[in-house]
Protein backbone atom coordinates (compact mmCIF):
# COMPACT_ATOMS: atom_id res chain seq x y z
CA UNK A 1 0.00 0.00 0.00
CA UNK A 2 2.94 2.29 0.70
CA UNK A 3 4.43 2.09 -2.56
CA UNK A 4 0.85 1.91 -4.64
CA UNK A 5 0.55 5.36 -3.02
CA UNK A 6 3.99 6.90 -4.73
CA UNK A 7 3.86 4.99 -7.91
CA UNK A 8 -0.20 7.04 -8.02
CA UNK A 9 1.07 10.22 -7.29
CA UNK A 10 3.96 9.93 -10.37
CA UNK A 11 1.24 8.88 -12.56
CA UNK A 12 -1.03 11.99 -11.82
CA UNK A 13 1.64 14.02 -12.03
CA UNK A 14 3.33 12.66 -15.08
CA UNK A 15 0.66 12.01 -17.58
CA UNK A 16 -0.63 15.66 -17.14
CA UNK A 17 2.87 16.78 -17.18
CA UNK A 18 3.56 15.21 -20.87
CA UNK A 19 0.59 15.50 -22.18
CA UNK A 20 0.94 20.02 -21.41
CA UNK A 21 4.59 19.18 -23.05
CA UNK A 22 2.77 17.31 -25.94
CA UNK A 23 0.29 20.07 -26.31
CA UNK A 24 3.37 22.80 -26.42
CA UNK A 25 5.40 21.03 -29.17
CA UNK A 26 2.80 20.37 -31.15
CA UNK A 27 1.64 24.00 -30.64
CA UNK A 28 5.28 25.34 -32.02
CA UNK A 29 4.97 23.12 -34.81
CA UNK A 30 1.31 24.63 -35.70
CA UNK A 31 2.38 28.38 -35.07
CA UNK A 32 4.38 28.26 -38.66
CA UNK A 33 1.35 27.10 -40.35
CA UNK A 34 -0.59 29.86 -38.21
CA UNK A 35 1.41 32.26 -38.78
CA UNK A 36 1.10 31.45 -42.72
CA UNK A 37 -2.59 33.04 -42.53
CA UNK A 38 -1.49 36.52 -41.62
CA UNK A 39 0.97 36.97 -44.59
CA UNK A 40 -0.39 40.53 -45.49
CA UNK A 41 0.49 41.45 -42.16
CA UNK A 42 4.26 40.39 -41.78
CA UNK A 43 5.60 43.56 -42.35
CA UNK A 44 4.99 44.62 -39.30
CA UNK A 45 8.14 42.53 -38.33
CA UNK A 46 10.24 44.99 -39.94
CA UNK A 47 9.61 47.97 -38.29
CA UNK A 48 12.43 48.75 -36.01
CA UNK A 49 14.68 46.27 -38.17
CA UNK A 50 14.57 46.57 -41.90
CA UNK A 51 12.16 49.63 -41.82
CA UNK A 52 13.41 52.81 -40.04
CA UNK A 53 12.90 56.56 -39.46
CA UNK A 54 10.12 56.34 -41.44
CA UNK A 55 9.34 59.00 -43.13
CA UNK A 56 6.29 58.28 -45.26
CA UNK A 57 3.72 56.12 -44.48
CA UNK A 58 -0.50 54.97 -44.82
CA UNK A 59 -3.09 53.32 -43.02
CA UNK A 60 -6.35 51.73 -44.22
CA UNK A 61 -8.11 49.05 -45.58
CA UNK A 62 -7.27 47.14 -48.73
CA UNK A 63 -7.53 50.95 -50.43
CA UNK A 64 -4.36 51.49 -48.78
CA UNK A 65 -3.00 48.13 -48.74
CA UNK A 66 -2.99 47.61 -52.43
CA UNK A 67 -2.66 51.08 -54.01
CA UNK A 68 0.26 52.57 -52.00
CA UNK A 69 3.36 51.48 -53.56
CA UNK A 70 6.67 53.13 -52.53
CA UNK A 71 9.05 51.94 -54.68
CA UNK A 72 9.85 55.08 -56.24
CA UNK A 73 9.81 56.74 -52.84
CA UNK A 74 12.30 54.21 -51.62
CA UNK A 75 14.21 54.60 -54.91
CA UNK A 76 14.57 58.10 -53.39
CA UNK A 77 16.31 57.49 -50.25
CA UNK A 78 12.54 57.62 -48.50
CA UNK A 79 12.04 55.07 -45.70
CA UNK A 80 8.32 54.02 -46.44
CA UNK A 81 5.68 51.40 -44.84
CA UNK A 82 2.32 50.32 -45.69
CA UNK A 83 -0.22 49.87 -42.37
CA UNK A 84 -2.98 49.40 -44.74
CA UNK A 85 -4.75 45.94 -44.18
CA UNK A 86 -7.92 44.11 -46.17
CA UNK A 87 -11.37 45.20 -44.67
CA UNK A 88 -9.31 47.17 -41.95
CA UNK A 89 -11.46 50.12 -40.24
CA UNK A 90 -10.11 53.61 -38.42
CA UNK A 91 -9.88 51.61 -34.90
CA UNK A 92 -7.78 49.27 -36.31
CA UNK A 93 -5.60 51.75 -37.51
CA UNK A 94 -5.53 53.59 -34.53
CA UNK A 95 -4.60 50.53 -32.50
CA UNK A 96 -1.26 49.88 -34.84
CA UNK A 97 0.01 53.43 -35.10
CA UNK A 98 -0.22 53.11 -30.95
CA UNK A 99 1.60 49.93 -31.30
CA UNK A 100 3.99 51.14 -33.79
CA UNK A 101 3.80 54.97 -34.30
CA UNK A 102 7.54 55.32 -32.49
CA UNK A 103 9.17 54.04 -35.80
CA UNK A 104 7.83 56.86 -38.03
CA UNK A 105 9.95 60.14 -38.11
CA UNK A 106 8.77 63.36 -36.44
CA UNK A 107 7.34 64.80 -39.91
CA UNK A 108 6.38 61.67 -41.44
CA UNK A 109 3.56 62.15 -43.85
CA UNK A 110 0.54 59.29 -43.27
CA UNK A 111 -1.74 59.57 -45.92
CA UNK A 112 -5.11 58.17 -44.25
CA UNK A 113 -7.66 56.51 -46.94
CA UNK A 114 -11.38 57.58 -46.72
CA UNK A 115 -13.57 55.17 -48.74
CA UNK A 116 -17.15 54.99 -49.05
CA UNK A 117 -17.59 52.51 -46.59
CA UNK A 118 -14.87 54.05 -44.16
CA UNK A 119 -17.64 54.98 -41.79
CA UNK A 120 -19.50 51.78 -41.57
CA UNK A 121 -17.38 48.71 -42.04
CA UNK A 122 -16.20 46.93 -45.18
CA UNK A 123 -16.87 43.27 -43.50
CA UNK A 124 -20.28 41.94 -44.36
CA UNK A 125 -21.76 40.70 -41.40
CA UNK A 126 -20.31 40.50 -37.80
CA UNK A 127 -19.33 36.94 -37.64
CA UNK A 128 -16.70 38.14 -40.84
CA UNK A 129 -16.02 41.03 -38.73
CA UNK A 130 -14.92 39.01 -35.31
CA UNK A 131 -12.74 36.29 -37.43
CA UNK A 132 -11.07 38.96 -38.84
CA UNK A 133 -10.31 40.49 -35.78
CA UNK A 134 -8.42 37.67 -34.70
CA UNK A 135 -5.18 38.51 -37.03
CA UNK A 136 -4.39 41.65 -34.76
CA UNK A 137 -4.02 39.29 -31.69
CA UNK A 138 -0.79 38.31 -33.32
CA UNK A 139 0.83 41.99 -33.59
CA UNK A 140 -1.21 44.48 -31.27
CA UNK A 141 -0.45 43.71 -27.77
CA UNK A 142 -3.44 43.79 -25.03
CA UNK A 143 -3.28 47.70 -24.18
CA UNK A 144 -3.96 48.21 -27.67
CA UNK A 145 -6.53 45.53 -29.20
CA UNK A 146 -9.66 46.96 -29.29
CA UNK A 147 -11.91 44.93 -27.27
CA UNK A 148 -9.07 42.84 -26.14
CA UNK A 149 -10.09 39.46 -24.66
CA UNK A 150 -8.16 37.21 -22.54
CA UNK A 151 -9.68 33.55 -23.95
CA UNK A 152 -9.48 34.90 -27.31
CA UNK A 153 -6.15 35.46 -27.12
CA UNK A 154 -4.96 32.30 -25.26
CA UNK A 155 -6.46 30.40 -28.36
CA UNK A 156 -5.67 32.40 -31.04
CA UNK A 157 -2.16 33.58 -30.61
CA UNK A 158 -0.99 31.96 -27.37
CA UNK A 159 -1.71 28.71 -28.33
CA UNK A 160 -3.49 28.45 -31.49
CA UNK A 161 -2.92 24.99 -31.88
CA UNK A 162 -6.42 25.14 -29.19
CA UNK A 163 -8.72 26.34 -32.27
CA UNK A 164 -7.00 24.79 -34.68
CA UNK A 165 -10.05 22.05 -35.94
CA UNK A 166 -9.29 20.69 -39.08
CA UNK A 167 -6.15 22.70 -39.27
CA UNK A 168 -4.15 20.32 -37.24
CA UNK A 169 -4.01 17.92 -40.22
CA UNK A 170 -1.35 20.26 -41.36
CA UNK A 171 0.93 18.63 -39.33
CA UNK A 172 0.73 15.80 -41.26
CA UNK A 173 3.06 14.56 -43.50
CA UNK A 174 2.47 15.84 -46.86
CA UNK A 175 1.42 13.82 -49.92
CA UNK A 176 1.30 13.80 -53.82
CA UNK A 177 -1.99 14.79 -53.17
CA UNK A 178 -2.00 18.67 -51.70
CA UNK A 179 -3.49 20.98 -54.40
CA UNK A 180 -1.23 24.43 -55.35
CA UNK A 181 -3.33 27.46 -55.76
CA UNK A 182 -2.38 29.11 -58.69
CA UNK A 183 -2.73 33.22 -58.27
CA UNK A 184 -2.86 35.32 -61.51
CA UNK A 185 -2.37 39.25 -60.79
CA UNK A 186 -2.41 40.11 -64.42
CA UNK A 187 -4.10 43.06 -65.39
CA UNK A 188 -7.08 41.57 -67.36
CA UNK A 189 -7.18 42.75 -71.23
CA UNK A 190 -10.05 44.56 -71.39
CA UNK A 191 -11.79 42.77 -74.80
CA UNK A 192 -15.60 42.70 -74.42
CA UNK A 193 -15.67 39.96 -72.22
CA UNK A 194 -13.42 41.31 -69.96
CA UNK A 195 -15.21 44.49 -69.69
CA UNK A 196 -18.28 42.60 -69.02
CA UNK A 197 -16.93 40.57 -66.19
CA UNK A 198 -15.42 43.98 -64.65
CA UNK A 199 -18.88 45.34 -65.10
CA UNK A 200 -20.49 42.29 -63.31
CA UNK A 201 -17.76 42.50 -60.37
CA UNK A 202 -18.06 46.02 -59.66
CA UNK A 203 -21.79 45.64 -59.23
CA UNK A 204 -20.95 42.81 -56.76
CA UNK A 205 -18.51 45.21 -54.67
CA UNK A 206 -21.60 47.66 -54.64
CA UNK A 207 -23.43 44.80 -52.80
CA UNK A 208 -21.06 44.55 -50.48
CA UNK A 209 -20.24 47.88 -49.45
CA UNK A 210 -23.93 49.43 -49.73
CA UNK A 211 -26.60 46.18 -49.40
CA UNK A 212 -28.09 45.58 -46.07
CA UNK A 213 -26.54 48.27 -44.12
CA UNK A 214 -28.56 49.86 -41.71
CA UNK A 215 -26.13 53.08 -41.27
CA UNK A 216 -23.59 53.94 -43.53
CA UNK A 217 -22.31 56.34 -40.92
CA UNK A 218 -21.62 55.37 -37.70
CA UNK A 219 -20.20 57.96 -35.33
CA UNK A 220 -17.97 55.94 -34.10
CA UNK A 221 -15.78 55.55 -37.30
CA UNK A 222 -15.70 59.37 -37.39
CA UNK A 223 -14.52 59.50 -33.69
CA UNK A 224 -12.07 57.00 -34.37
CA UNK A 225 -10.94 59.11 -37.61
CA UNK A 226 -10.32 61.92 -35.20
CA UNK A 227 -8.31 60.17 -32.71
CA UNK A 228 -6.06 59.34 -35.72
CA UNK A 229 -5.54 62.88 -36.72
CA UNK A 230 -4.86 63.40 -33.11
CA UNK A 231 -2.60 60.51 -33.16
CA UNK A 232 -0.30 62.61 -35.65
CA UNK A 233 -0.73 65.69 -34.19
CA UNK A 234 0.72 64.89 -30.73
CA UNK A 235 3.72 62.67 -32.21
CA UNK A 236 4.54 65.39 -35.05
CA UNK A 237 2.84 63.58 -38.10
CA UNK A 238 1.46 65.30 -41.26
CA UNK A 239 -1.71 63.58 -41.64
CA UNK A 240 -3.13 63.56 -45.26
CA UNK A 241 -7.05 62.63 -46.28
CA UNK A 242 -7.10 61.20 -49.23
CA UNK A 243 -9.67 58.73 -51.98
CA UNK A 244 -7.75 56.40 -54.17
CA UNK A 245 -8.82 55.73 -57.41
CA UNK A 246 -12.49 54.02 -58.36
CA UNK A 247 -12.92 52.69 -61.63
CA UNK A 248 -16.10 54.29 -63.34
CA UNK A 249 -18.16 50.83 -63.15
CA UNK A 250 -17.97 50.83 -59.40
CA UNK A 251 -18.95 55.31 -58.90
CA UNK A 252 -21.62 54.75 -61.16
CA UNK A 253 -24.58 52.89 -58.83
CA UNK A 254 -23.63 55.17 -55.73
CA UNK A 255 -26.47 57.40 -55.05
CA UNK A 256 -26.18 60.51 -55.15
CA UNK A 257 -27.53 61.38 -51.82
CA UNK A 258 -24.91 59.04 -50.45
CA UNK A 259 -22.19 61.26 -51.90
CA UNK A 260 -23.74 64.43 -50.45
CA UNK A 261 -22.89 62.85 -47.36
CA UNK A 262 -20.03 61.47 -47.97
CA UNK A 263 -18.11 64.37 -48.84
CA UNK A 264 -20.03 66.90 -46.63
CA UNK A 265 -18.59 64.63 -43.74
CA UNK A 266 -14.95 64.29 -45.02
CA UNK A 267 -14.91 67.92 -45.86
CA UNK A 268 -16.32 68.89 -42.28
CA UNK A 269 -13.49 66.73 -40.59
CA UNK A 270 -10.44 68.48 -43.16
CA UNK A 271 -11.88 72.01 -42.36
CA UNK A 272 -12.17 71.34 -38.33
CA UNK A 273 -8.45 69.47 -37.96
CA UNK A 274 -7.06 71.91 -41.01
CA UNK A 275 -5.84 68.93 -42.67
CA UNK A 276 -5.53 68.27 -46.63
CA UNK A 277 -8.23 65.96 -48.19
CA UNK A 278 -7.60 65.26 -51.78
CA UNK A 279 -9.90 63.30 -53.82
CA UNK A 280 -9.26 60.57 -56.96
CA UNK A 281 -12.46 58.96 -56.68
CA UNK A 282 -13.33 60.07 -60.12
CA UNK A 283 -10.51 61.10 -61.48
CA UNK A 284 -10.85 60.45 -65.34
CA UNK A 285 -7.35 59.61 -65.70
CA UNK A 286 -8.18 56.76 -63.66
CA UNK A 287 -11.77 55.90 -63.70
CA UNK A 288 -12.01 55.63 -67.51
CA UNK A 289 -8.90 53.29 -68.14
CA UNK A 290 -9.63 49.86 -66.69
CA UNK A 291 -5.98 48.44 -67.27
CA UNK A 292 -5.27 50.19 -64.60
CA UNK A 293 -7.43 48.03 -61.84
CA UNK A 294 -7.54 44.87 -60.91
CA UNK A 295 -11.11 45.01 -59.89
CA UNK A 296 -13.64 48.02 -59.69
CA UNK A 297 -11.95 49.85 -56.96
CA UNK A 298 -8.97 48.58 -56.32
CA UNK A 299 -5.51 49.30 -58.64
CA UNK A 300 -3.04 46.74 -59.96
CA UNK A 301 0.80 47.37 -59.63
CA UNK A 302 0.73 49.33 -62.90
CA UNK A 303 -1.74 51.58 -61.45
CA UNK A 304 -0.41 51.79 -58.20
CA UNK A 305 2.21 53.09 -59.93
CA UNK A 306 1.36 55.67 -61.49
CA UNK A 307 -1.34 56.52 -58.66
CA UNK A 308 2.19 57.10 -56.29
CA UNK A 309 3.68 59.51 -59.81
CA UNK A 310 0.81 61.58 -59.46
CA UNK A 311 0.53 62.16 -55.61
CA UNK A 312 4.12 62.68 -55.53
CA UNK A 313 3.60 65.93 -57.94
CA UNK A 314 0.17 67.15 -56.67
CA UNK A 315 0.04 66.27 -53.24
CA UNK A 316 1.71 69.77 -51.21
CA UNK A 317 2.81 67.95 -48.37
CA UNK A 318 5.33 65.51 -50.35
CA UNK A 319 6.99 67.96 -51.54
CA UNK A 320 9.57 68.85 -48.54
CA UNK A 321 10.52 64.72 -48.73
CA UNK A 322 11.57 64.28 -52.41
Amino acid sequence: MKKTLPIFLIKCIAIPAAAVLLLFQMNKSYRKYDDEKYMDMWGLKMLGNQVNNVRLANVGSSHGAYDFVYDSFSGRGVSCFNFGHTSQTYEYDLALLSEYGDHLDPGCVLFIPVSYFSFNNETANETEAQALSVKYYHYLSPKNMPGYDLFTDVVTSRLPILSAGEELLKLLPKTSLTAQAAENNDAPAMDEAAVAEFADRASQRFDRHFNNKAEYFLPEREEQLYGIIDYCKKHGLTPVLITTPFSSYYNAPVPEDFLDRFYGTVNRIASDTNVSYYDYSHDERFSENLTLFSDSDHLNPEGAAYFMEIISQEVAELKPLL
